[in-house]
């Protein structure tokens, strides 16, 4: 070979190498699809995401070198949902992310090979998402946030912090065992605490609008809403400007309301749960398979009272409660 021909091909080998390392480099990028029920502009949502890449890092996966995370926002509606599991699905993830009972269901009508980390997620087994919660058998596992058995708690606080309360409005969603479970555990509570309980919808703004104004047309009446659901998330202010409009005192599920200027919150803490979903995807993109992986209840529950909300309200928040507190806003 010419002396000409050797160094042509030496300089053209130099110029690929670049393009090889790239390739590499790329190749070794994990990819982690994130489907939130929360809209892109919530505050509680923007928090948990926050706290799922935080974790993340602290186990050594930076975004941009060797993970990517691909966000979706559902806003708490249900068509979102199933159009969002798809295109994640069709990225090719490594492993997703989903943050309710109705999403991982979504994902896995989109795919049942993919592995699934779920998060706030309330009977994974009624639902059908896992086989059992110490071995879950399929492509998903994760993180309960709440037994419904946790809802009768709702109804003790209400009658701590307004005891005059003899009327109880439950928003729940009837369609998801986080609304209908939850709301059988209040009615099994009800006659104990001397309240007479009704219903309300939360379909639509306008059913939880309508709901909410005909039942405070009566005196001595509160509010719990059953959760955490995808639909009680979408029409969270609502719910908490309905219930100062009125003013009922308000119990929420969930750590979703910490933001707003509801009366009193209590639930599994979501931020906890989203930097130990971290663990899971992080075992899982290291080769475990999420069949294996034990779906895990709350180890932290939270109870937040809002003392400005109280003291409009003209309620006195007892000192055993207060005691109890994890949080309180002043």
């Amino acid at each position: 070979m010419r002396r000409r021909e050797i160094i042509a091909l030496l300089g053209g080998a130099a110029a690929a190498w670049p393009l090889v390392a790239r390739a590499q480099k790329s190749s070794s990028v994990r990819r982690v699809g994130v489907l939130m029920s929360a809209a892109s502009d919530d505050s509680y949502g923007q928090a948990n995401s926050a706290a799922f890449a935080q974790g993340l890092q602290q186990l050594g996966w930076e975004v941009g070198s060797n993970i990517r995370i691909d966000y979706r926002w559902g806003a708490g509606d249900t068509e979102r949902f199933r159009k969002y599991a798809a295109e994640i699905v069709g990225l090719s993830p490594d492993v997703i992310l989903g943050t309710a009972a109705s999403i991982v269901r979504a994902l896995q009508e989109a795919s049942r090979t993919i592995p699934i980390v779920f998060v706030t997620t309330v009977d994974p087994v009624g639902s059908g998402l896992v086989a059992s919660l110490a071995h879950p058998g399929g492509n998903a596992t994760g993180f309960t946030t709440t037994e419904f058995s946790q809802s009768a708690k709702l109804l003790e606080l209400l009658k701590q912090i307004a005891p005059n309360v003899t009327r109880v409005a439950v928003l729940r969603d009837p369609f998801v065992p986080a609304g209908s479970g939850g709301f059988a555990a209040i009615q099994t509570a009800a006659p104990s605490f001397g309240v007479e309980l009704t219903p309300v919808g939360v379909h639509d703004g306008e059913e939880i609008e309508r709901g909410i104004t005909e039942f405070a047309h009566r005196p001595n009446g509160g509010l719990i809403v059953v959760g955490p659901t995808s639909s009680m998330t979408r029409y969270r202010d609502l719910v908490v400007d309905l219930a100062a409009r009125y003013r009922l005192p308000a119990v929420y599920s969930g750590s979703a309301y910490r933001s707003t200027n509801a009366l009193m919150s209590y639930g599994a803490d979501a931020i906890e749960q989203y930097r130990r979903a971290a663990s899971y995807v992080d075992r899982i993109l290291k080769g475990e398979r999420p069949a294996d992986l034990p779906v895990q209840a709350p180890t932290k529950y939270r109870l937040v009272i809002n003392l400005k909300s109280a003291k409009e309200l003209g309620l006195t928040v007892p000192p055993t409660l207060l005691a109890t507190a994890d949080e309180m806003i002043e």
